[in-house]
């Protein structure tokens, strides 16, 4: 059965307006993020990470200016952008916020296994997340170059590799089910395939973030957090082995992709 010639034309006549639709909704959240980016309020969490970095505190009364990042005590500057690695002093593959629970601990006697369960956003882990901000900043405009010469380095990446793929929990969904192929959006907003480098400032290049929504700064290891939360999984200790794999796991991919973090997101 043929279709009447006016509702052919009535078809072919909305169609630039449907795809007009999709796309101006795509160019107007990027519109919206790059208008915030020069009030991004990530600002002052890099201000007081600076100011945390420097102070003298905890039972010791020592700053984090020794801390080792993996370039070396004291050195920040592209420290971010090959972490997580591995770690002789600690005999572990570490990301910047776990590695900072050991400087915290070591340098300025803080109780790390304590911090590590606080709640985001409160005491000492707020803390933890203004330097891992500030940390991230020193390294914007870099490129990801994680190293993978370590054997445990190696291993993580394949434990995050697995876990990224798991599927479990009361909705069988794994990491992959959102971010494990191209062009699927979810409440109007595209999510990167991390299988591979998904471009520059995005997906893992992009955190820290702060998120307009929530009005709270995020370091990865919330990011993943709420990750899990989202496919109905339990939580995930804070700075725990298959954060931290998946961690090793993005950022090998994301390999060449330019930080933007300090991000924003909505």
């Amino acid at each position: 059965m043929r279709r009447p010639r006016w509702r052919v034309l009535a078809l072919a006549c909305l169609m630039p307006f449907a795809v007009q639709a999709q796309k101006s909704t795509a160019d107007g959240i990027a519109e919206y993020r790059k208008m915030l980016e020069d009030g991004n309020p990530a600002e002052l969490f890099e201000m007081k990470g600076e100011d945390l970095w420097k102070q003298p505190r905890g039972p010791k009364k020592a700053s984090l200016e020794r801390c080792d990042l993996g370039l070396g005590p004291g050195v920040v500057k592209g420290a971010w952008v090959q972490l997580p690695r591995y770690f002789a002093d600690t005999g572990r593959v570490q990301d910047v916020e776990s590695r900072l629970l050991t400087c915290m601990s070591t340098l300025q006697g803080f109780d790390a296994a304590e911090i590590a369960k606080t709640a985001f956003g409160r005491g000492e882990m707020a803390n933890v997340t203004a330097l891992a901000t500030w940390i991230a900043a020193q390294s914007r405009g870099q490129r990801f170059d994680l190293p993978q010469r370590h054997a445990q380095e190696k291993r993580f990446y394949e434990l995050g590799k697995r876990a990224f793929f798991f599927r479990g929990g009361p909705m069988d969904f794994s990491c992959a089910t959102c971010h494990g192929e191209e062009g699927k959006r979810i409440r109007l907003q595209d999510l990167p395939d991390l299988r591979t480098n998904p471009g520059d400032g995005i997906g893992f290049a992009a955190w820290p973030a702060y998120r307009v929504s929530s009005g709270q700064m995020w370091g990865m290891q919330q990011r993943l957090n709420d990750c899990y939360r989202q496919q109905r999984f339990l939580y995930p200790g804070f700075a725990s082995d298959v954060t931290i794999a998946l961690g090793v796991y993005m950022g090998v991919n994301a390999r060449g992709a330019e930080s933007i973090a300090p991000a924003i997101k909505r």
